[in-house]
């Protein structure tokens, strides 16, 4: 991965670890995808390996990005879902053509049609946020507590009331300005 873009931010959930790729969306957005080999470092991280991207694909995988991210808000509010959001998260799922494998040690893994179909990547994401939408994965959505972020994630706590999207950084972030607010409380105080 190259060191002049944003880290990645991984989730154990392939569909809002994708729409993850763009954060901070109510505060200075952070675009983790800015160009088409970008794309292909976030899928090889994933599992889903293509040789090339181009600019058409990467606007398809942001049109993708932006659809989960707006139904998954939707369902976390339980809200309608989008319609919009829907007909691109259906038509993604269905121009794919990724095929679910068994490896050796007992795991899955997908075989796409060819090294360079990023439309089967794309619709393996895509059948990912519709088995989480539709309620068929044990968890919840919820949205980040973060209000510069409010990512959509997929909870699967035990007590499902997890408050961020990452503890690492939404989480960690929210501790401290609460650490620093009662802090300078304190220091106001003893004066």
């Amino acid at each position: 991965m190259r060191a002049d873009f944003p880290d990645f931010r991984l989730g154990k959930v392939l569909a809002t670890s994708f729409t993850g790729t763009l954060s901070e969306r109510h505060g200075d957005a952070v675009e983790r995808i800015p160009t088409p080999h970008r794309l292909v470092d976030w899928l090889a991280v994933n599992g889903l390996t293509v040789d090339s991207c181009t600019p058409a694909q990467l606007d398809l995988a942001r049109e993708l990005r932006e659809s989960i991210h707006a139904a998954a808000t939707a369902a976390a509010i339980q809200d309608a879902l989008p319609a919009s959001a829907v007909q691109v998260i259906n038509d993604r799922s269905v121009q794919g053509r990724a095929a679910p494998i068994l490896t050796p040690e007992g795991e899955r893994r997908w075989r796409l049609s060819s090294a360079s179909r990023v439309e089967d990547a794309l619709g393996v994401i895509a059948a990912d946020a519709i088995s989480v939408i539709a309620g068929e994965r044990d968890g919840k959505l919820a949205l980040c507590a973060s209000p510069t972020c409010r990512a959509a994630f997929f909870d699967t706590s035990q007590s499902r009331t997890r408050k961020w999207c990452d503890m690492n950084t939404c989480g960690n972030r929210q501790k401290k300005a609460r650490f620093n607010a009662n802090h300078r409380k304190g220091t106001r105080s003893a004066e």
